[in-house]
């Protein structure tokens, strides 16, 4: 009896142990941006780094037109925290996500054009993600929102 009770609390030390278990520091940032071509049903997969998701919303929410994906393309890139940046052409806005159980949940939308960048273009520098339109003009991005300007 009195072994199976020092067997269970060491059991229950353990698994208090390991659920406060932390990696870090950790990096969860993409080298450079993926170019996802959506389907016809409005969904993008990217291969390398295993993701996948429906850009129907997203779509509905730039030009308020579910649509508007069609013969598109997206620009994604993930930063060293683990945000999900999302733009593609003639959008106003990048969308910052997150990965949520099964989701990505929108964090912050960042206004970048009132008329629509032309050919975004991401990079991944040490503390933020820089966006390129087609003029070579440069925004410095964090989850937050801009740290530089155009």
């Amino acid at each position: 009896m009195r072994l199976s009770l020092i067997l269970a609390l060491a059991v229950l030390l353990f698994y208090a142990a390991c659920s406060s278990l932390t990696l870090e520091p950790a990096n969860f940032s993409w080298p450079i941006e993926s170019v996802l071509p959506i389907d016809i049903e409005g969904n993008v997969f990217e291969a390398k780094y295993s993701v996948e998701f429906n850009t129907k919303p997203l779509f509905a929410e730039e030009f308020q037109d579910s649509t508007a994906y069609m013969g598109k393309e997206i620009r994604l890139i993930r930063d060293k925290q683990g945000y999900y940046y999302v733009t593609a052409r003639e959008f106003k806005n990048v969308y910052v996500f997150q990965a949520e159980e099964g989701t990505l949940a929108l964090q912050n939308k960042i206004p970048i054009s009132e008329t629509g960048i032309i050919n975004p273009a991401f990079n991944q520098r040490n503390s933020y993600i820089e966006l390129v339109d087609g003029n070579n003009n440069k925004l410095s991005l964090t989850h937050e929102g801009i740290e530089g300007g155009m």
